[in-house]
């Protein structure tokens, strides 16, 4: 699987996302450029499971040194290489280990359930805190210190992304 080609943006307003791990997973798996598969990385070793589908926007570079991360609300877990095409709502702002890990949430253009989803603020409070909950446990489980900044709105997710797409291109 070559990701070269794929667009982090294939139009204003939208993202590719590929996941990595799907909905109610304890399974971490991560995509392997070099071999162009995806692999079991690790089982989280505490009860927390992923919140949404998570993964990654490709051809992208964050400050961690990795692909900018993604998590995409579906109504049904999908699979590790899925390919969605979403538009960002939100970012989790996060530290890991000293570094900027910001994290986008988006809704899927194909579900047209939500359709009318546009903000992090018609997403319910609880769910919002519940994702930020997942990565403060499972962080803190695996000896990481991580600080979890709160949510920011759509507005925050171009500034982001448009620095990770740059960063990549260097």
């Amino acid at each position: 699987m070559d990701l070269r080609a794929l667009s982090p943006s294939p139009s204003p307003g939208l993202v590719n996302l590929l996941v990595e791990i799907p909905a109610g997973s304890r399974n971490k798996y991560e995509y392997f450029k070099d071999c162009g598969v995806m692999a079991l990385d690790r089982v989280l070793h505490s009860s927390v499971r992923y919140p949404f589908d998570y993964g990654f926007i490709p051809n992208t570079l964050a400050e961690d040194g990795s692909p900018l991360d993604a998590m995409v609300i579906m109504e049904e877990p999908t699979f590790a290489g899925c390919l969605i095409q979403a538009r960002p709502i939100g970012v989790l702002d996060m530290h890991d280990m000293g570094h900027y890990d910001g994290k986008i949430l988006c809704v899927p253009v194909a579900d047209p359930r939500q359709a009318k989803i546009h903000s992090i603020h018609q997403i319910a409070p609880n769910q919002l805190e519940d994702v930020a909950e997942f990565f403060r446990t499972y962080k803190n489980l695996e000896g990481r210190v991580t600080e979890i900044g709160g949510w920011r709105d759509s507005e925050a997710v171009q500034p982001l992304l448009q620095a990770c797409i740059e960063a990549a291109h260097r």
